[in-house]
């Protein structure tokens, strides 16, 4: 089994240590139309392979999961440079993000079939122009539940997914609607452990976890350090739960941060908010790709979370997502699903 980095195939075993929900770069819709929202290519890059080769060299990384969608200023050239420039792989996905956030309105007129085919030329022959490919599919729903339009992009995916065979990762808004995605994905034939349920951890209820658990899909837990969408404390709580709850092969862990940006917030921040935002910036701690080795994981030792746990989830689980196989049992036995 191989799957797709921008720069090329890769042997699944060659995955590595892997952060499942990260991004180089984001631009709003109608970012790029702001005269005065500047974005300085060379710089970015520089910044973009001075984060990677950290994590490379000092945190083991060797595979960085963008799953940018398609209208939030994914750009695979960059990628593509960024992963050469700095040895590590990246896999980039095909997929729009949410209506309230996105589905441009051109694709939103568009029926399920030719966004399955979009999906489809950019997984088996190229994102435009270029020659990378996509190694994923997104799926995007807000909050409180999933919309109509949105239920056509992710059927569109399913139809995708089944015949590219390449996982799907989603986007849930303020911890909603996993549950609801789960049963959409199964209705369009796409079996639960194909798929990866994201920003789980920015609701604090065990209890929604643990619907997502028992329903077969992987769990993210990949807005570690955002503290505007929950606490870490919750996090890590709700993390060993499920590890002491024998759900370890389930759990992926990530960040969800940025390397850089075109334009302004999406949001009108307080002055005290973009003071906090200039210090860290300067520092170069600002959505520091590095937070949850130094300060995250640390957290989970102090519950009783072991390095073979760690291994488990940021290894074991990427590499068994990306090949497709099936889950293991809590008593190491394979589940058939």
């Amino acid at each position: 089994m191989r799957v797709q980095t921008v720069t090329g195939r890769i042997p699944v075993e060659s995955l590595g240590r892997t952060l499942m929900h990260e991004h180089l770069f984001i631009a709003f819709p109608g970012a790029q139309f702001d005269s005065i929202a500047n974005f300085d290519r060379a710089e970015f890059i520089r910044e973009a392979v001075r984060r990677l080769v950290q994590l490379r060299t000092e945190h083991g990384v060797r595979t960085f999961v963008d799953p940018c969608p398609i209208e939030l200023g994914r750009d695979v050239t960059m990628m593509k440079e960024v992963s050469e420039k700095s040895g590590m792989q990246i896999v980039c996905t095909t997929g729009f993000y949410y209506e309230e956030m996105g589905l441009p309105s051109y694709w939103r007129a568009r029926s399920i079939d030719e966004i399955a085919d979009l999906y489809i030329r950019e997984i088996t022959e190229g994102i435009g122009d270029s020659s990378v490919k996509a190694g994923a599919i997104k799926v995007s729903t807000g909050a409180p539940s999933v919309t109509a339009h949105e239920r056509k992009f992710l059927a569109a995916a399913c139809i995708a997914q089944k015949v590219t065979r390449v996982p799907i990762i989603t986007h849930t808004t303020e911890g909603c609607a996993g549950p609801e995605q789960q049963q959409l994905l199964a209705a369009g034939g796409v079996a639960a452990h194909r798929c990866l349920i994201g920003h789980c951890c920015t609701n604090p209820d065990a209890s929604y976890h643990r619907h997502i658990v028992e329903a077969g899909s992987y769990i993210g837990f990949d807005q570690v350090g955002t503290t505007v969408n929950g606490s870490d404390d919750i996090r890590a709580d709700n993390l060993a739960k499920l590890v002491s709850d024998g759900f370890r092969a389930q759990i992926m862990m990530s960040m969800d941060r940025i390397c850089g940006r075109l334009g302004k917030f999406n949001f009108h921040p307080t002055p005290e908010w973009l003071a906090k935002y200039e210090r860290l910036k300067c520092e170069g701690l600002w959505q520091a790709h590095t937070y949850m080795f130094t300060d995250f994981i640390p957290m989970l030792h102090a519950r009783g979370i072991s390095r073979e746990d760690i291994d488990t989830i940021l290894q074991d689980n990427p590499r068994r997502f990306f090949s497709g196989e099936v889950l293991p049992s809590n008593d190491g036995e394979l589940v058939r699903s």
